[in-house]
């Protein structure tokens, strides 16, 4: 079964993610905008479970932070996908670091950057067009993160929750 570890950021950010993500991200209707913690990793209902525990003990150790957008970006030219950009804070590198570190036999495919998607697998000139326009626009926001998610995948290929964690003593 395939799981994966998220932050989903509050209605106000997703609703502003998903008028761009409805016309340009085909994942559209498979998960809510989110921003990756861990990526899709293969798993069995004993495994999670085991995961499950030390997430919860890595919510315990981690206090809730802000979460702040500024931009629009890509990762062009490794890939047509474009994103609102997260400002990396400490707090959350280090829930990042220590959530991947329990994978150390998994590596990275890349180097973590805090984002959340609005558009991808666009043609080279639909990239161009869409992220030309969007990037010169501002896209302030800030809030408080106080929780992530482990979620798992569905047959028909959507994401929903597995398990709820709450970052901080309880």
């Amino acid at each position: 079964m395939k799981f994966g570890v998220v932050i989903f950021p509050s209605k106000k950010l997703q609703d502003l993610a998903n008028s761009y993500r409805k016309r340009y991200d085909p994942h559209y209707s498979l998960i809510t905008p989110h921003l990756t913690l861990k990526n899709a990793f293969e798993a069995t209902e004993q495994e999670v479970i085991h995961f499950a525990d030390k997430l919860r003990q890595i919510a315990s150790n981690n206090s809730a932070f802000t979460l702040k957008t500024t931009k629009i970006s890509s990762f062009q030219p490794v890939n047509n996908v474009i994103y609102f950009k997260v400002e990396p804070t400490q707090e959350l590198n280090h829930l990042h670091h220590e959530i991947n570190q329990e994978f150390s036999e998994q590596n990275l495919e890349y180097a973590f950057v805090p984002h959340i998607t609005i558009g991808q697998k666009l043609s080279n000139d639909e990239h161009s067009d869409v992220y030309g326009s969007l990037r010169m626009k501002n896209f302030d926001h800030e809030e408080t993160i106080d929780r992530f998610h482990l979620l798992y995948q569905l047959e028909n290929g959507s994401w929903t929750v597995y398990e709820t964690f709450r970052l901080g003593k309880e």
